[in-house]
């Protein structure tokens, strides 16, 4: 591991003990992630390797180099605009149309509507060129309440029974722009 000076920085994880009357629900054999105070919010398995980078947060199914996915989530504060009519369907399939991988099949793009938030994501399927193996790919953007996120989650085909209910939890649990005033009870701020 690099050593860093302590201005370089970027994310500070800390680890607080819950009041006895706290509001923090998830879905069983899970644990929440929150960033930016609530900027971002969702269920991932309770056992997965967290590893946060410059930009983004990645969770693992195991620890590198035994894993076998990689579940990354990254988001933008945005500026006062609205923002209602941001094209997000064809910004998703501009992304799918570039990406390097050269997907070989992909999936239709599910919409979702949340109180304050659109949400879109499809998954293609490509080779992976190291493994010479099919692999998934799962891309979702979300919009709402002054934050923008992307969600990725790559995983080999074989291990699609296995690790589809992941991503269905993320989807099902996401919420964008809540923003905790205290993450000790987990109570939002009001609007």
């Amino acid at each position: 591991m690099s050593k860093r000076k302590k201005h370089d920085l970027q994310w500070i994880k800390e680890t607080l003990e819950l009041k006895e009357d706290h509001n923090w629900k998830s879905t069983p054999g899970t644990r929440i992630f929150v960033a930016g105070r609530g900027a971002v919010r969702f269920d991932v398995p309770e056992d997965w390797y967290f590893e946060p980078d410059e930009k983004s947060f990645r969770f693992l199914d195991k620890k590198p180099p035994n894993d076998d996915c990689r579940l990354e989530v990254s988001y933008n504060l945005l500026p006062p605009a609205d923002w209602t009519d941001f094209p997000l369907v064809p910004l998703l399939k501009k992304l799918v149309r570039e990406d390097e991988r050269k997907p070989i099949e992909q999936g239709e793009i599910i919409k979702l509507k949340r109180q304050t938030a659109r949400v879109v994501w499809t998954q293609f399927k490509f080779i992976d060129p190291q493994e010479n193996r099919e692999a998934y790919s799962r891309i979702c953007i979300g919009l709402g309440s002054g934050v923008q996120c992307l969600i990725t989650f790559d995983y080999w085909v074989d291990d699609a029974e296995r690790l589809t209910p992941v991503w269905d939890t993320v989807m099902n649990s996401l919420v964008l722009g809540l923003y905790i005033s205290d993450p000790r009870t987990g109570f939002a701020l009001p609007d």
